[in-house]
């Protein structure tokens, strides 16, 4: 499990942010100055690389960043009017705020990395492409096949050594069929 990250590392960052990027909106330079003088709500701030997902989230971003200048999620709305976001968290200051910050090189600034926090609403197999669950099925036909293939050349072994000719045949045709089956297998390499 992560560890919080202090309020006081909140606020070094948002200090430290404010006096180097400029943000497209002059709202979001308010609600950040805000943040950092109201410990207790900063205290339910958590800063996230992607706020989709989030029951409660901003994005803001710098000029030097191609995204969205400002948007607020609660729930399903979304709203591009800081000044509502900013009533919501003054009203709602128990409630978990989520932050992304777009800027260059975020994702390299070792200032941005140490206050970030992993979105907990961001489903496990989010990030898993179409190639990775296409490798990963070819992964486990491997294994699966390198398995069957393995016990039954033990099987065979194991026939040839009690002379059982009828189990043996049985076998062989059994390992001919699963790997006809499996032509794209490639064959186990001899250690």
């Amino acid at each position: 499990m992560q560890t919080p990250v202090s309020v006081n590392d909140k606020k070094s960052f948002i200090k430290w942010f404010l006096n180097h990027y400029q943000l497209k909106k002059r709202e979001s330079v308010w609600i950040l100055n805000y943040l950092i003088n109201h410990d207790d709500i900063l205290t339910n701030v958590h800063f996230i690389r992607d706020a989709r997902f989030c029951p409660r989230a901003i994005i803001m971003s710098s000029h030097c960043s191609n995204e969205v200048p400002f948007r607020f999620y609660k729930s399903q709305l979304v709203t591009t009017d800081a000044e509502k976001s900013f009533h919501d968290i003054r009203l709602n200051q128990q409630e978990p705020l989520f932050i992304q910050l777009n800027f260059r090189n975020s994702n390299q600034n070792a200032l941005y990395v140490a206050v970030l926090e992993d979105n907990p609403f961001v489903p496990e197999d989010y990030f898993i492409t179409k190639k990775d669950q296409e490798l990963a099925k070819q992964l486990l036909d491997k294994t699966v096949y390198d398995y069957r293939r393995s016990m039954l050349q033990k099987e065979i072994d194991q026939a040839l050594d009690e002379k059982d000719q009828q189990k043996f045949a049985e076998l062989v045709q059994k390992l001919h069929n699963l790997e006809s089956a499996n032509k794209n297998q490639p064959k186990l390499l001899k250690q």
